[in-house]
């Protein structure tokens, strides 16, 4: 699976991928040796919980490494002028409960509250594609709100 991500965030999961590998492991490693010094290993908490930290950090630097390595940099205003939404596109959209604005990112940068929607979202993903003038219709709890795009970015 692909990962969308701004320059920016892939700048900020090099970096904790890089403190993970440096420092996290050496820390785990300093708590592992600690808790073997307590003796007995069987009924020692202390390295339990070592190692529970440590198969997490080792989850976390996998999931980085994938992440990573599947990164597509998000440029902003999405694809070439004239395809319509795309994932770096920002989109200003009028529904009967008035005007908003959402760039579309990828899931590992989605902040509604930012404005930020995930191209995977439902919104997001209705928008994909679409063009100044289109009308969006996207299910939500509270019944189906119809967007019209007056605006991309």
């Amino acid at each position: 699976m692909d990962h969308y991500v701004s320059e920016e965030r892939l700048a900020e999961l090099k970096a904790e991928l890089e403190s993970l590998k440096g420092e996290g492991r050496r820390n785990v490693a300093d708590r592992l040796r600690r808790a073997k010094e307590y003796g007995d290993l069987s009924e020692n908490s202390e390295y339990t919980e070592a190692k529970d930290e440590q198969t997490a950090l080792e989850r976390r630097i996998v999931e980085l490494e994938d992440m990573i390595t599947k990164a597509i940099i998000i440029k902003d205003g999405g694809g070439k002028k004239g395809d319509g939404v795309d994932v770096g596109s920002t989109v200003i959209a009028k529904s009967d409960k008035g005007e908003v604005t959402y760039k579309i990112v990828g899931s590992n940068e989605a902040n509604p509250t930012d404005g930020k929607i995930s191209n995977e979202s439902p919104l997001g993903a209705a928008f994909l594609g679409r063009q100044v003038g289109d009308k969006v219709t996207v299910s939500t709890p509270r019944g189906e709100v119809v967007y019209t795009i007056t605006k991309i970015q």
